[in-house]
């Protein structure tokens, strides 16, 4: 069985930002396979169990924020007895340009604290991660700014800030393909 998790803010506020983009890959998963999200509360997540490419998996979406993933992650593995190894991080990346997404294995956090989190929650970097890029121009010219301060400052804000429609529906896109990739590797 192989645990998916999407990384994610809980709450109204936070839907359709680019911080949850994972959220948004468990969701699509979810709605593919017709099922729906269970909160648990012991293990402080939104939960289902389904098959993706004929394979069973949990899907899980934790209710801390995203910096405290490894909370909800750690509870996970060790409710249904898994591995790193076993484990799928869907989450943004600001390092890779939007409408492009990439698998990868056993790399550090990149700077994504709730990728951080994880790691140390979990004490290894050895599990998969489906980055979804998020680098738009916006987000270039915000990391060409020389005050650091300033600089954190604005890349919170647009992590936090939500899609444009135009972007939403360009990422959906992203996402059924990043699924069908996925869906192939597992």
């Amino acid at each position: 069985m192989k645990l998916i998790v999407g990384l994610g803010n809980p709450g109204q506020d936070y839907q359709s930002s680019h911080h949850n983009v994972g959220f948004m890959v468990v969701d699509a998963i979810a709605r593919q396979s017709g099922t729906d999200f269970e909160p648990d509360k012991r293990l402080n997540a939104e939960i289902v169990k389904t098959k993706l490419g004929g394979k069973p998996v949990v899907l899980a979406k934790p209710q801390t924020f995203v910096n405290k993933s490894g909370e909800a992650v750690k509870k996970l593995a060790i409710s249904y007895k898994l591995k790193a190894i076993s484990l799928i991080v869907a989450h943004d990346d600001l390092d890779i340009e939007f409408g492009n997404f990439k698998l990868s294995f056993g790399k550090n956090s990149g700077g994504h604290r709730g990728v951080e989190s994880i790691i140390k929650a979990l004490k290894s970097n050895k599990f998969w991660r489906l980055r979804i890029g998020t680098a738009n121009p916006k987000l270039i010219s915000i990391r060409r700014r020389k005050n650091l301060k300033t600089k954190k400052e604005l890349v919170g804000n647009f992590v936090l800030s939500k899609f444009t429609p135009s972007e939403q529906t360009a990422l959906k896109r992203v996402i059924k393909k990043a699924i069908e990739r996925l869906t192939t590797s597992l």
